[in-house]
C-alpha cells in the first residue's frame, strides 16, 4: 500500500513540476500576437479584405472637405510626376507582375491593404534598375537615385568592387563539387573575423540558420529552439511560427526579448537546444520587422540602447553557458555592418555559432555558418551512421567565392578600416542632424537608428504615414519595398552624399504636410484609429460571412478543382 502512496506522490510532483514549467513558459511569452503564434494564425484567417473607394481613400480619418481636397490634388500631382518620370519602369512592372509571384506579393504589401487598390492604380512605381555607381542607382528611365535600400543588407561598401571577384574565378567557371583555391583564404579570414574554429558554406541565410539549428539539436540531443518575439530568421517554418507559415512548428518557443522571465525558462528547462538572436532586434525588441504595410497609425516606436542590449546579451550568454544551450547569432542581415567583427565585436559577447550572408556574396546566393569545432562536426566518431546531413549542390560556387574574397579583402584594407573608425559617432551625428532639421521645421517625423540602419517614427496620430515613401521616391531616393520602415545606408556615404539625402528627406516631409496628409485632429489618437479599423474589420467579416463561404477565394479555388 505504501508503494502506491509513493507512486501517487511521485506522479503528483511530476504533474506539479510540469505545470510550473508551463506557467514559467507562459509568463515568458510576449502578450502580443507576436508571442502567441497559434492565436496570430487564427486572427489572420479571420481578417477579411476590404478596400476604400476613391472618396474614402482621402478622408479615412474623417478629415474636413478642404483637407481631403488638398490630399486629392497632391495625390494627383504625385501620380502625374510618377507617370512622367517612371514610364518604362511602370510598363515593365505591369508586364511581368502577373507572372512573377514575388512581385505580386511586394506590390500588394507596400501599404495598408485598405488603400492598396488606389495606390496600385495610380502610383505603381518601377521595379527595374539598370546600373549602380557609388551610392546611387539608375532605373530604366534614366533617373539617378540615392540608394537607401541597401539591397536589404548587401550593400555595405558600395556595389562596384564585387565584380572583380568574377575575374578571379573565370578560368574555372561554374564547376561545382570541387573547391576553387580562394576557398582556403576565405575560410582563414572568416575564422579570424568570427573568432570561431570552422566554417560551412550554404546557399542562403535561411539555409545557414537551418543548419546552425540542426547542428545544435544534433550535438545537444535536445529538441527545442528559442527565438525572441518579433525576430526574423528567414522563412524556414521552425523559425517563423506565426503568420506566413502554413503549419505551426511543434519544437519552437517564442519568448520575450530583454526579459528576466525568458532567462528563467532557459534556466529551468532541459529540452532547449539553442537560442537564436538577431541583433537588429535591439532596435525594436519584441516587435516584428517594421513595414509600411502595417502603418495603420503612428504606433511605430523604434529606439536603440546599446548598453541595455549588450547587458541583455551578456546575461543570455551566461545562462546558455550554464545550461549548455547553444547560443546562435544570426548576423545574416547585420553582419559586418556594426563592426568589422560583426555583432559579437560590437556588443562584446561571443556566440557558439554565427550565421552570415548577404554582404559576403554581394547579392550572389550565399550563407555561412561559423562555429566551435565540437558543434560543427556532422558525424559521431563512435557511431558511424549517426550523422547530421547537410548538402548543397551549389555551396562554395566559384563565383560566390570570388565575390566573397573581394569583400573579405576589402574588409581588411585601410580605406575600409577608416570607415569603421568612429562609425557610431558618424551615424549618430547624421541622425541627429536630420532630426534637428525636421524638428526645426515642426514636421511630425523623426528617425531612429542602429548605426547605418534607420527607420522613421511618426509623432502625430495619422492614417497616412505610409504615403511618405512615395514623396521620398519622388525626391530621388531608392527605397526597399517596405518603404520608410528601414533605410539602409552603405558605409561609403560621404558627408556630401548624406547631405543630399537629408535635403530630400526634409523636402519630402514638407510636401507631405503641404498636401494635408499630416492634418491633425485632437480627437484623432492612435487608440481611436485602431478602434475605427477594428470596427471596419468586424463589419467586413460580418458582411462576407453572411454572404456565405463561397465568397472566399479558397472556397472558389476548391470549387474549381472539383
Amino acid at each position: 500500500m505504501l508503494s502506491w502512496y509513493l507512486a501517487g506522490a511521485l506522479l503528483a510532483l511530476l504533474a506539479l513540476r510540469s505545470l510550473w514549467l508551463r506557467l514559467l513558459l507562459s509568463r515568458a511569452k510576449h502578450p502580443s500576437l507576436g508571442g502567441h503564434a497559434r492565436i496570430a494564425r487564427l486572427v489572420a484567417r479571420l481578417v477579411r479584405c476590404y478596400e476604400y473607394d476613391e472618396t474614402r481613400f482621402f478622408n479615412a480619418d474623417d478629415a474636413p472637405a478642404d483637407v481631403a481636397a488638398a490630399r486629392r490634388a497632391g495625390f494627383a500631382q504625385l501620380a502625374q510626376l510618377y507617370a512622367q518620370r517612371f514610364p518604362k519602369g511602370t510598363a515593365l512592372t505591369r508586364e511581368v507582375a502577373h507572372t512573377v509571384s514575388d512581385l505580386q506579393f511586394t506590390l500588394r504589401y507596400r501599404v495598408p491593404f485598405q488603400f492598396g487598390r488606389v495606390v496600385r492604380q495610380y502610383l505603381p512605381g518601377g521595379t527595374f534598375l539598370e546600373s549602380s555607381s557609388g551610392v546611387t542607382v539608375a532605373d530604366v528611365d534614366g533617373n539617378r537615385l540615392y540608394d537607401v535600400s541597401g539591397s536589404y543588407g548587401v550593400n555595405l561598401f558600395g556595389y562596384d568592387f564585387y565584380e572583380r571577384g568574377a575575374e578571379k574565378v573565370r578560368a574555372l567557371g561554374p564547376v561545382l563539387g570541387a573547391y576553387h583555391p580562394l576557398v582556403a583564404d576565405n575560410v582563414r579570414r572568416l575564422r579570424e573575423i568570427s573568432g570561431l574554429d570552422e566554417v560551412s558554406f550554404h546557399m542562403s541565410g535561411t539555409e545557414a540558420v537551418m543548419q546552425a539549428v540542426r547542428l545544435a539539436r544534433y550535438h545537444t540531443r535536445r529538441r527545442y529552439l528559442v527565438r525572441f518575439c518579433g525576430a526574423y530568421h528567414g522563412w524556414w517554418g521552425d523559425v517563423q511560427p506565426g503568420v506566413g507559415n502554413p503549419l505551426p512548428p511543434d519544437a519552437t518557443y517564442t519568448l520575450k526579448d530583454l526579459d528576466a522571465a525568458s532567462l528563467r525558462v532557459l534556466r529551468t528547462r532541459r529540452d532547449i537546444a539553442c537560442v537564436l538572436v538577431n541583433p537588429v532586434q535591439a532596435m525594436h525588441p519584441n516587435a516584428s520587422a517594421p513595414a509600411d504595410s502595417g502603418l495603420i497609425d503612428s504606433g511605430r516606436n523604434a529606439r536603440f540602447d546599446r548598453a541595455a542590449y549588450a547587458g541583455w546579451l551578456e546575461e543570455l550568454r551566461a545562462v546558455c553557458s550554464e545550461r549548455r544551450i547553444v547560443l546562435i547569432f544570426d548576423e545574416v542581415f547585420v553582419g559586418f555592418r556594426l563592426a568589422r567583427g560583426g555583432a559579437q565585436e560590437y556588443f562584446g559577447v561571443r556566440a557558439d555559432l554565427v550565421t552570415y550572408g548577404k554582404s559576403l556574396g554581394g547579392g550572389l546566393p550565399v550563407g555561412v555558418v561559423c562555429g566551435r569545432r565540437d558543434l560543427m562536426k556532422r558525424y559521431d566518431e563512435q557511431h558511424p551512421v549517426d550523422v547530421c546531413l547537410a548538402r548543397g549542390t551549389f555551396n562554395a560556387h566559384p563565383y560566390v567565392m570570388g565575390a566573397m574574397h573581394e569583400f573579405l579583402t576589402a574588409l581588411e584594407s585601410e580605406p575600409i578600416r577608416t570607415l569603421y573608425r568612429d562609425l557610431d559617432a558618424v551615424w549618430e551625428r547624421r541622425a541627429a542632424d536630420v532630426n534637428a532639421r525636421l524638428q526645426a521645421a515642426e514636421l511630425p517625423v523623426q528617425v531612429a537608428n542602429l548605426s547605418s540602419i534607420w527607420t522613421f517614427n511618426y509623432l502625430g496620430a495619422s492614417r497616412y504615414n505610409w504615403m511618405f515613401q512615395y514623396y521620398l521616391r519622388a525626391q530621388g531616393l531608392s527605397l526597399s519595398w517596405i518603404g520608410t520602415a528601414r533605410l539602409i545606408f552603405s558605409l561609403n556615404y560621404s558627408d556630401a552624399d548624406f547631405a543630399a539625402v537629408a535635403d530630400r528627406v526634409v523636402a519630402a516631409a514638407e510636401a507631405m504636410r503641404r498636401d494635408g496628409w499630416w492634418w491633425q485632429n485632437p480627437a484623432l489618437t492612435n487608440k481611436a484609429i485602431r478602434r475605427r479599423i477594428l470596427r471596419e474589420l468586424l463589419q467586413a467579416w460580418w458582411t462576407t460571412s453572411s454572404i456565405g463561404s463561397t465568397s472566399s477565394p479558397r472556397s472558389k479555388a476548391s470549387g474549381a478543382r472539383q
